[in-house]
C-alpha cells in the first residue's frame, strides 16, 4: 500500500485517496522527525489541485493549528509552507479564511526563523487576492507598518527583499479596501522612505501602496505634508515602467487638491508628464501585451494628472503651449480608445474659457 521510502526527508505516501488522511495522521505523532517528513510529503502532494480539494473538504485544515505553535522551528516553517501551497488555489484561500488559523499564523510574523516569516508573508499575500482576505487582514496592517518602522530604526534586522516586497504588496491590497489603518500608522512617511530603495521591486510596491493611500483626502494631504512629491517626481524617470506608473498614479490623485497642484507645479512636473505622454515610439515598439498594458496605465495616469494641473491658471498656461501634443493624442484614429478619451478630457480643461 505504501510507496517505497526513497527520500529519508519524506514520509512514505499511501496510494490514492488514502495518502492525505495517512499523512495527517503522521502529523499527530510525538516524534518531531515524523511530523517533518509528513509535512514535506504533504507539500509535494499539494501540487495536485485534487489533493488540495481533499485536504479542505476532509476537515484537515484545523488540525494544523497545533503545528503552527510547535516547538520545532522547521515544523512551524513547513506548516506555513503547506498553507502557502494550499492558498495557491481559491478553495484553499477561502478555507483558510473560514478557519481558526489566522491568529496563530499572524503570530509567526515575529518568528525567529527567516524561512518561517517568509512563508507567512507569502500566505498573507495570497489571501489578499480575495476581497474577503484583504478585509480580514486589515487589522494586521498596523503590525506590518510597525515592522517597517522597527527595521528602519535598527531594532529589527532588515528582512530580505522578497519579504519586504510581499509585506508592501499586502499593505497595498488592504489599503485599497481601507487606507485608514496604514494612514494611522505613519504609513505615508514609512512608505515614502521605501520609494528610494535600491530594489525596483520594493520601489514599485511602495509606490503602489502610496497610491492606495493617496485615494483618500487625508492621504493626499499627508503626501503633501511629508514632502513625498519630490521623490515621486524623480520616480517618473525610473527605468521600470511600473514604478513610473505607480508614481504617476500618486501624483494624479494628489493633484486633485489645491496644495498638491501647487507643489507639483513648483516641482516642474508638467514637462516630465508631457514627455511620458509623447513617447509613442516606445508604445509601438512594445511587443508583449503585458508591457503595452503597463505603458498604457502610465500614459493614462499622466494624462489625468495633467488634466488636474490644468485646473489652475499657471498649469493651464503651461499646457496651452503644448496643446498640439494633447490634441494629437485625442484625435489620432489609431490611438487606444481609453487614451484618446483621457486626452480629450485634458484638451477640454486646457482650452476651457469662462
Amino acid at each position: 500500500m505504501a510507496a517505497l521510502l526513497l527520500d529519508r526527508s519524506r514520509a512514505p505516501v499511501a496510494f490514492g485517496r488514502r495518502a492525505v488522511p495517512q499523512l495527517f495522521e503522521e502529523l499527530q505523532q510525538p516524534e518531531t522527525s515524523c511530523r517533518q517528513r509528513a509535512l514535506n510529503s504533504l507539500c509535494d502532494l499539494m501540487h495536485d489541485p485534487e489533493r488540495i480539494y481533499q485536504t479542505v473538504n476532509g476537515g484537515f485544515l484545523d488540525q494544523m493549528k497545533v503545528l503552527l505553535e510547535d516547538e520545532d522551528p522547521s515544523v512551524r516553517a513547513n506548516t506555513c509552507k503547506l498553507l502557502y501551497m494550499l492558498t495557491g488555489h481559491n478553495i484553499g484561500r477561502q478555507a483558510l479564511l473560514s478557519s481558526s488559523l489566522l491568529p496563530p499564523l499572524s503570530q509567526l510574523l515575529d518568528d525567529n526563523l527567516c524561512s518561517c516569516r517568509r512563508n507567512v508573508h507569502r500566505v498573507l499575500n495570497r489571501l489578499t487576492l480575495l476581497p474577503a482576505g484583504a478585509e480580514a487582514l486589515l487589522s494586521l496592517v498596523p503590525k506590518l507598518m510597525l515592522k517597517l518602522k522597527l527595521q528602519e530604526e535598527g531594532e529589527e534586522e532588515e528582512e530580505e527583499e522578497e519579504v519586504q516586497v510581499l509585506l508592501l504588496s499586502t499593505v497595498c491590497s488592504c489599503s485599497r479596501l481601507d487606507p485608514l489603518p496604514a494612514l494611522s500608522s505613519d504609513g505615508v512617511s514609512l512608505l515614502g522612505r521605501k520609494l528610494s530603495h535600491h530594489s525596483s521591486d520594493i520601489r514599485r510596491e511602495a509606490a503602489a501602496a502610496m497610491m492606495a493611500l493617496s485615494v483618500s483626502g487625508d492621504g493626499k494631504q499627508q503626501v503633501c505634508e511629508e514632502a513625498v512629491l519630490p521623490v515621486l517626481v524623480d520616480l517618473l524617470r525610473d527605468q521600470e515602467v511600473e514604478v513610473q506608473a505607480n508614481a504617476a498614479g500618486v501624483i494624479m490623485y494628489t493633484a486633485i487638491i489645491t496644495t498638491g497642484k501647487q507643489q507639483c507645479l513648483d516641482l516642474g512636473v508638467i514637462p516630465i508628464l508631457l514627455d511620458l505622454v509623447s513617447k509613442k515610439k516606445e508604445e509601438e515598439e512594445e511587443k508583449e501585451e503585458e508591457k503595452r498594458r503597463r505603458r498604457k496605465v502610465l500614459i493614462m495616469y499622466s494624462l489625468r494628472a495633467l488634466t488636474s494641473l490644468a485646473e489652475i491658471p499657471k498649469g493651464r498656461c503651461l499646457l496651452l503651449e503644448q496643446l498640439p501634443l494633447l490634441v494629437e493624442r485625442s484625435e489620432a484614429a489609431e490611438e487606444d480608445q481609453d487614451i484618446r478619451r483621457a486626452a480629450q478630457s485634458a484638451v477640454r480643461v486646457v482650452t476651457w474659457a469662462p
